[in-house]
């Protein structure tokens, strides 16, 4: 919509044109019956230019068919004029065609059309009719998308709650259809009023804009302007105090605005976005009171005394669980409980029955998460059904999945909530996009937190239960090893945890080796990427971890992979072949595997030594092999 003061500019000359072409037809001295017909079109046509000019039309068609209607007046006055007294010589020398007049009436019944049209766009408050299409007017002839578009973006500024969520869905259908379509929606000024109905709407009409918005995020430029538009405040409002089913569809546009134009997470985050969505993600997964949150200041040690202080002393001292599960080393590398053997489930669950326990002896002291929350909002989320429930956990996870991604801040943010328990407790009971979108958004945090010492010590020291937990769901998945969704998302995380593992720490070693041998390449080739990070010599504990690589029997698997392997993984296989030859070369197991062999045929595959990180360490790896295998292979004999 627009301005008093732009309607008045833009309607200025073409009232003014209608005017004198309806005094130059009364002064018309030839055809004085056409010209009278064109009078007749033409009053018409400036009653409805003065209509509009009391009116507050849409601005983008607005200006469209004003130029268009200026355009027809000129050449309407231009034909009256030639009709006026001017003397024989000028009647002799001015030739109007036959058909003048009838293309001109035809022009002008156009004009007057668009400008109905106009009005009725601009003005229609769809109470009465809200199911009425208003039709295109006859300036859409040449693009009927572009009108369809501006009158449903008008009937959003002006209908009914039902009728704006009818158009909220008709721009859902075009934004789907085609990425031109989505860019003319934002251009013709959508945003805004999708964000209207975002706030205002019924839950159907607020689901659909809040779909649309998603849609739109096609490319940086659309993003950009959306955010600009103000998407973040209004998403944020949302996410406090909406419904769930509209928290839900703007967690997922959240995560499709992050998707596309990273550089809109830290405006997320500025708008307390992060934390209302691990309020979602929290909700019903852990305890809801921040008192009682596991962060850095509350161990679950205090958690577990405190239900024994309330309950039976003996439930939490059996097989001196606190010794277990307590690290008070102040080191930046976790120390994992069971080391060497399987995790032990039974203790896992009594954790967290333990947990659940304190929290409901406690939940009468709640006043909310963070004070995020009101009681209201909370007690009415208690009622949702059990899919609007999992559907909202599954986009609060996709969301921070995204606005996690390549930012340190936010995944220090998110690490500092409860999120990271709440993450492992959903990767082991949960089920469909819940769960993969939950193992998405942990290996995005451990992507971030293999570049940042920083986050590895706050996020993953030794002393937080969150962080053990993570990693004992992401080597559940690993163990069992089961070509889904999220195998391959677990393998990256342990992969870039390894700087934060202890050399005691041997569990984990075993069953990345076991998957060299998977017959999926994908999996077998980030097996050997994550081995490679245990492996290199930017971990501290390289050789421990190349000593363990070996003894779970990685040296064949890496053999076979270098030989037979799809090109990729022939090469990632035979820097983690470099890297153990190099921490461990007086190896046995090295020897038998002929290992000095396959590094001497890799050396002469152009396809190999053209990788950098092969041409820098394969010629030192042959070197320090050939230097203690061939003493080894002396004293085999």
């Amino acid at each position: 919509m627009m301005g008093d003061g732009g309607v008045k500019a833009m309607l200025a000359k073409p009232i003014q044109l209608a005017d004198q072409v309806t005094k130059w037809a009364d002064d018309a001295h030839y055809f004085r019956q056409e010209c009278q017909e064109l009078k007749t079109k033409t009053e018409r046509l400036a009653s409805l230019l003065r209509q509009a000019a009391r009116a507050d039309l849409y601005e983008r068609p607005a200006r469209r068919i004003m130029v268009d209607t200026e355009q027809v007046l000129d050449k309407a006055f231009a034909l009256v004029s030639k009709c006026r007294a001017g003397g024989l010589v000028k009647r002799v020398f001015t030739i109007i065609p036959a058909g003048a007049f009838k293309k001109m009436t035809m022009l002008l019944d156009n004009s007057i059309g668009d400008v109905s049209w106009l009005l009725r766009v601009s003005t229609a408050s769809g109470e009465e009719d809200g199911d009425a299409h208003l039709g295109l007017p006859p300036i859409a002839q040449n693009e009927p998308i572009l009108f369809l578009i501006w009158e449903q973006i008008a009937t959003l500024q002006t209908g009914s709650l039902e009728s704006r969520a009818d158009a909220a869905a008709s721009l859902v259908s075009l934004a789907r259809d085609n990425d031109r379509y989505g860019k003319l929606i934002i251009e013709e000024d959508g945003v805004g009023p999708l964000l209207r109905l975002v706030k205002e709407g019924r839950l159907e009409g607020q689901e659909n804009a809040a779909l649309a918005i998603g849609l739109l995020a096609r490319d940086t430029d659309s993003v950009e302007q959306m955010i600009k538009a103000g998407v973040c405040l209004v998403f944020a409002k949302v996410l406090k105090d909406g419904a769930m089913k509209v928290q839900a569809m703007v967690s997922w546009a959240i995560s499709e605005l992050a998707a596309t134009y990273p550089k809109c997470q830290d405006t997320f985050a500025q708008n307390n976005v992060i934390r209302l969505l691990v309020g979602h993600l929290a909700f019903e997964t852990v305890q809801e009171h921040s008192k009682y949150a596991i962060t850095s200041k509350m161990s679950i040690h205090s958690v577990v005394m405190d239900n024994k202080n309330q309950n039976n002393p003996n439930n939490v001292q059996k097989n001196g669980m606190h010794a277990d599960l307590i690290d008070t080393s102040d080191q930046s590398m976790i120390k994992h409980p069971n080391h060497g053997k399987q995790p032990q489930q039974k203790n896992q669950n009594q954790i967290h029955s333990v947990i659940e326990h304190t929290m409901k002896t406690k939940s009468a002291k709640a006043t909310g998460l963070n004070g995020s929350m009101s009681s209201s909002g909370v007690k009415a989320r208690e009622y949702e059904d059990p899919e609007t429930k999992a559907y909202m956990k599954a986009m609060a996870a996709r969301a921070l999945w995204f606005l996690a991604k390549g930012n340190q801040a936010i995944c220090k943010s998110i690490t500092e909530s409860k999120a990271l328990l709440c993450f492992a407790v959903l990767l082991e009971k949960q089920t469909g996009d819940v769960q993969y979108n939950s193992a998405m958004a942990l290996m995005e945090i451990c992507r971030v937190a293999e570049d940042s010492a920083d986050l590895r010590r706050s996020a993953f020291k030794p002393s937080s239960p969150a962080a053990r937990a993570v990693v004992d769901q992401l080597l559940h998945v690993v163990e069992k090893a089961e070509f889904d969704d999220l195998l391959i998302p677990c393998i990256i995380s342990l992969g870039c945890l390894s700087r934060t593992f202890r050399a005691t720490e041997t569990r984990i070693i075993g069953p990345l080796v076991k998957l060299l041998d998977e017959r999926e390449g994908d999996v077998s080739r980030e097996a050997v990427i994550a081995l490679t990070k245990f492996a290199c010599t930017e971990n501290f504990l390289h050789t421990d971890h190349c000593k363990a690589i070996i003894a779970a029997g990685g040296a064949k698997h890496l053999v076979q992979l270098v030989y037979f392997g799809e090109q990729v993984a022939q090469v990632d296989a035979l820097i983690l072949l470099c890297y153990i030859a190099l921490h461990v070369p007086d190896s046995e197991a090295l020897a038998q595997a002929e290992i000095l062999t396959v590094l001497e045929w890799s050396s002469k595959q152009a396809c190999m030594i053209q990788d950098p990180t092969v041409e820098a360490i394969l010629p030192e790896a042959k070197v320090r092999l050939e230097l203690y295998q061939s003493r080894g292979v002396k004293n085999y004999h």
